[in-house]
């Protein structure tokens, strides 16, 4: 059956643009690069208005205490010529350590007819001076995480600026515009995750890279997976029964303490700046989901966590400093032995890069794991910890944890009813015997598999 073709009348508005043609506007309106010119023997930058060129210098000095680099700098004097960029690296054909022989790669301004005698007055202060002839090749990314610098946008057809543009008058779709263009600007390769990860195998404890593995096969996170919130709650409470509650910001110590108690982690939303991704000077979500989330999917861990929530509740503000204190040595930046290495657990190591490099070397002191003593230790939240606690193993810092809050005076005892999510306080004898009852019937349980097990 033969159909009709139907032309529509839509106003073209002027001519569409191409990629090529912007492509072609680029270059005719950007202002070419100056190629290399000859002032001397030597190759420079193109001469200025004031008559002075640029030069790319590499040159290299002996350690002769600072001496060589003084000279340098006098000549430099003697020329008036401008300092505009310089970097120095220890020379690459001696073998021995850093801080003996220096390259320096110098870039300076001075005048074309001082050039030549310049130079000769550098070679006799400096070793193998050379002219380093800059490329004019345009930048280009040289590896995936580079597309996130290539972001300069061609202002054409724009909704907010082009009247002819259909949606011009239309405020919803411009708001929905920004918000599209908000989002490319902020996506960002995951550096910090891909960088932590290198660092894990060799720095983490085993049962960090066990529950990190879990959630990687799980596709719950890898490099190009954002974690969602909800399903990662649904991960930590299948294994441990901790739940993530999102919060708004910093809660208090109290506050937060008390949440742990009941196996609740307040977990924030925003994220580090992108200025300084391997580190944040506040909690953040890359370190929650990196650093802690891990963590508390192992069950001695998750019960440790716990038992700090539940030594909180009811007490003085004086134990809920030292609270605090144990919190910030342990979870937050303890260190642990396995198979005789020191491994790292804390969140606030496993989640910044340089700390975690820094609490395993030889740079900080090292001390056993003692409650009563890391409740009154000085802490550090501006720089890296001069101090850091190591404890045997979870279980034994469970152990002394629990030794520890048996000494924190409160004038009642509370029993954690994990059916319920509810603190239940032990005042009555009631109570306890009926506590003791449920306890007998775990017992009996415990006891008639163990029979059965001795009968195969």
């Amino acid at each position: 059956m033969k159909t009709d073709s139907i032309v529509q009348n839509i106003p073209l508005g002027g001519r569409k643009r191409s990629l090529i043609e912007d492509a072609r506007r680029d270059r005719e309106s950007g202002s070419s690069s100056p190629g290399p010119s000859r002032c001397g023997d030597s190759f420079v930058f193109e001469e200025g208005k004031s008559g002075k060129v640029t030069l790319n210098l590499l040159f290299a000095l002996k350690n002769e205490k600072n001496a060589g680099f003084f000279k340098a700098g006098k000549v430099f004097e003697t020329f008036e010529a401008k300092l505009l960029h310089l970097e120095s690296r220890p020379s690459r054909k001696t073998k021995k350590s850093a801080g003996e022989d220096l390259e320096f790669f110098m870039r300076c301004e001075v005048h074309c007819s001082d050039t030549d005698i310049f130079i000769n007055s550098l070679k006799r202060v400096a070793d193998e001076v050379r002219i380093v002839q800059e490329e004019k090749i345009p930048w280009f990314p040289k590896k995936i995480s580079d597309l996130d610098k290539c972001n300069h946008l061609i202002t054409k057809y724009d909704p907010d600026l082009d009247q002819d543009h259909p949606g011009f008058s239309d405020p919803e779709y411009r708001k929905r515009r920004e918000l599209i263009s908000a989002l490319a600007f902020n996506y960002k390769q995951r550096e910090v995750y891909r960088t932590l990860s290198s660092l894990y195998p060799s720095h983490a404890c085993g049962q960090f890279l066990e529950a990190l593995g879990q959630l990687e096969s799980e596709c719950l996170y890898g490099e190009d997976k954002i974690p969602q919130l909800g399903e990662v709650s649904a991960f930590l409470k299948e294994r441990t029964g901790f739940q993530l509650r999102p919060v708004a910001g910093l809660l208090s110590a109290r506050d937060f303490l008390a949440s742990l108690a009941f196996r609740v982690f307040q977990c924030t939303q925003y994220i580090r700046h992108p200025s300084a991704p391997m580190h944040s000077p506040e909690p953040d979500c890359c370190h929650e989901l990196l650093g802690h989330i891990p963590m508390l999917a192992d069950n001695e861990f998750a019960q440790f966590s716990q038992e700090i929530g539940l030594a909180s509740l009811g007490a003085s503000d004086e134990d809920i400093e030292k609270l605090s204190t144990l919190y910030w040595f342990t979870v937050e930046f303890g260190l642990c032995k396995q198979n005789g290495t020191v491994k790292a657990y804390g969140a606030g190591l496993l989640s910044s890069y340089g700390e975690l490099l820094y609490a395993l070397s030889n740079e900080p002191q090292y001390k056993s794991f003692n409650p009563a003593e890391t409740a009154v230790q000085p802490y550090q939240d501006q720089s890296y910890q001069p101090v850091y606690f190591v404890s045997e193993s979870f279980e034994d810092a469970k152990r002394k944890l629990r030794q520890y809050s048996s000494t924190i005076q409160k004038p009642f005892s509370i029993r954690y009813d994990p059916y319920t999510c509810s603190m239940e306080v032990l005042d009555e004898p009631s109570k306890i015997q009926n506590a003791l009852g449920q306890m007998r019937d775990d017992l009996k349980i415990l006891h008639k598999a163990l029979e059965r097990l001795g009968q195969k």
